[in-house]
C-alpha cells in the first residue's frame, strides 16, 4: 500500500485578490485544497507546504517579509506540518523535499497548488521522474491568462491544457469530489 503525502504548492497571498500576481480561481482552488487538507489531517497523513520566496532582485511577488509571501489562511500550516521554502518552480530543486519525503517513507503524492502551468507542472513532472506516484487535484489548483505571439490564452484553457498534459503520463488528475470519495 502506498504511503501518501499531501503537497500544497505556493498557496500564498500574492496569488489571491489584492495580491501582486492574482490568479483566476485562486479562492475556489484554495477552498478545495482546504477540503483535501482537512481529510489528510483527519487521517493523520503527512502534509508538506511549499512556500516560494523570491530572491531575484527583479522579482515582483513573493518578496521576503511581505504579506504576499505568506501562506494563505485557508491552508495555513498546522503545528506538525512541514514547510519547505523554495526559489525555483520545481519544489525539489535546492530544497530538502526529496529527503524529507523519503524519511517518512512516502511514495505517493497528492498535489494541489498554484500555478498549474508553472510550479504544479514542474513539481509533478519531477516527482514522477523521481519515482513517486502522483495525483493532482485539478480543481484545487489555479493559473492565469498567458500570452504568446501577441495572443491571449485564457486561464481555463491554460488549466485544461496543463492538466491534460500531466494526465497523459505524469499524474492521475481528479477533482476534489472524486478524491474525497476514494
Amino acid at each position: 500500500m502506498n504511503k501518501e503525502a499531501l503537497l500544497i504548492i505556493d498557496m500564498q497571498n500574492d496569488y489571491f485578490p489584492g495580491g501582486a500576481n492574482e490568479l483566476v480561481g485562486a479562492e475556489k482552488a484554495s477552498q478545495n485544497a482546504k477540503a483535501i487538507l482537512e481529510q489528510f489531517r483527519s487521517c493523520n497523513k503527512p502534509v508538506v507546504h511549499i512556500q516560494h520566496v523570491s530572491t531575484r532582485p527583479e522579482a515582483t511577488f513573493f518578496i521576503p517579509n511581505t504579506h504576499g509571501v505568506e501562506i494563505h489562511p485557508n491552508v495555513f500550516p498546522g503545528e506538525n506540518e512541514l514547510v519547505i521554502t523554495k526559489g525555483f518552480p520545481n519544489s525539489f530543486i535546492n530544497t530538502p523535499l526529496l529527503e524529507k519525503l523519503k524519511e517518512k517513507g512516502v511514495d505517493s503524492l497528492v498535489i494541489v497548488g498554484m500555478m498549474t502551468h508553472m510550479c504544479v507542472d514542474a513539481t509533478t513532472r519531477a516527482a514522477k521522474d523521481l519515482g513517486f506516484t502522483c495525483t493532482v487535484i485539478g480543481d484545487a489548483c489555479a493559473t492565469k491568462d498567458l500570452f504568446i505571439h501577441d495572443q491571449s490564452v485564457k486561464a481555463q484553457d491554460v488549466q485544461n491544457a496543463f492538466l491534460a498534459a500531466l494526465s497523459y503520463f505524469y499524474a492521475t488528475v481528479v477533482t476534489t469530489e472524486e478524491y474525497l470519495k476514494i
